[in-house]
């Protein structure tokens, strides 16, 4: 049997603000929804995404029509309305466990969802809740009008894992009107377990929601640090190409490429944060293809594997070590030159160079050494 994740997205989400329904609004480089079908897309134990949308939303959808594990169905006036429009569109297809989430718990991590999915083994519904903790007041007009005891008393959250066929039938007996899912299981006598949930677990509801997930989404981010080092030395020629600028000088620079040295530090520094090795796995200088080639063909392929891997690249930072020739007439084009490859602004690429004082093979005028620094960041 098959486990579906059933996504409540057919809301205005008035009370958020913003305009756009809070769903497609943008939150931490992603829109809201984009962060929670990514959640249950990803996860290994979900075999189909049941997206309730509302019918004007279908633009919003974009790369995810595409997805495979993706369904789409309408939403009705109420959620729970929703909820039951979208399991008669599952009937059919085998589902054994279906949970059902609110599109604004974008928060939700695998462990919860794993949960859930585990409590369903021996229950046939399962929703995590918080134990309240603070002192809970009855309240009108403003003014505090007695006490409530907060004994046994939880913060529901999704996701609310059920036995599909036992709450299809839940959902077709209410009479309409429950906040939850678990209301309406209840409603038709199912136990439903208490699985321990997350405070990260919020629902945007409010603007100032959004600024919270914000920081917890952006604790989730992987971010990643590379270094390079490259040397090569100089030899016949009348110029050198130094970050992807040709530079006259009395000497060249030898290498099987063009022996961008700069451009090759960048280059391993971004295939060091992706731990994939360095430009010889890649490009192995005994490949004859790569005698004489261009270095930007080795950058562009490290940035383009970079992003085929999720990540961004946050900025670079390139120092070239040599006593001539003299790089700061150059750096500018340099930079602009390095940031057109990689399609970054030329405020996140930093060229500059140094000497060494006159010690070592740079100091006596042997060849050129580079260091390069690149951060990647997966939102």
């Amino acid at each position: 049997m098959k486990t579906a994740a059933l996504i409540v997205a057919a809301g205005r989400g008035s009370r958020a603000g913003g305009g756009l329904p809070k769903q497609w609004r943008a939150l931490a480089g992603r829109r809201v929804a984009d962060w929670t079908l990514r959640a249950f897309a990803d996860h290994p134990g979900i075999d189909i995404v049941m997206l309730v949308i509302h019918p004007d939303d279908h633009a919003f959808l974009g790369d995810w029509s595409d997805h495979p594990k993706l369904r789409i169905a309408h939403g009705g006036a109420t959620r729970d309305a929703s909820v039951l429009n979208g399991l008669e569109a599952l009937e059919g297809d085998g589902v054994g466990k279906v949970l059902v989430h609110d599109v604004a718990r974008l928060c939700v991590g695998p462990a919860l969802i794993e949960a859930v999915l585990a409590a369903l083994d021996t229950h046939c519904g399962a929703a995590p809740g918080l134990a309240v903790v603070d002192a809970l007041w009855r309240g009108e007009d403003g003014i505090v009008q007695g006490v409530q005891d907060r004994e046994g008393l939880y913060r529901a959250q999704t996701p609310q894992g059920f036995d599909f066929a036992t709450l299809l039938a839940a959902h077709r007996a209410h009479p309409g009107g429950a906040a939850d899912d678990v209301e309406v299981a209840r409603a038709a006598g199912v136990e439903v377990a208490i699985v321990p949930g997350e405070e990260s677990n919020l629902k945007i509801t409010r603007p100032e929601d959004f600024a919270r997930a914000e920081r917890i989404l952006g604790g989730q981010m992987d971010i990643r640090l590379g270094n390079g080092y490259d040397v090569h030395r100089f030899g016949d020629g009348d110029y050198v190409i130094l970050c992807g600028v040709q530079v006259p000088h009395d000497r060249g620079l030898q290498g099987h490429s063009d022996a961008d040295v700069g451009m090759h530090a960048v280059t391993d520094a971004i295939y060091g944060a992706l731990a994939e090795g360095d430009i010889g796995r890649h490009f192995p200088p005994s490949d004859p293809q790569w005698k004489g080639a261009a270095s930007e063909i080795f950058l562009k392929h490290a940035v383009d594997l970079a992003a085929s891997k999720g990540f961004k690249i946050g900025n670079v930072d390139c120092t070239l070590v040599c006593e001539y020739p003299k790089v700061g007439p150059h750096a500018a084009a340099m930079q602009a030159e390095m940031a057109r490859i990689m399609g970054l602004d030329p405020d996140r690429v930093s060229v500059k160079a140094t000497t060494s004082e006159r010690l070592g093979f740079t100091g006596r005028g042997e060849g050129i050494a580079a260091l390069a620094t690149a951060t990647l960041v997966k939102p």
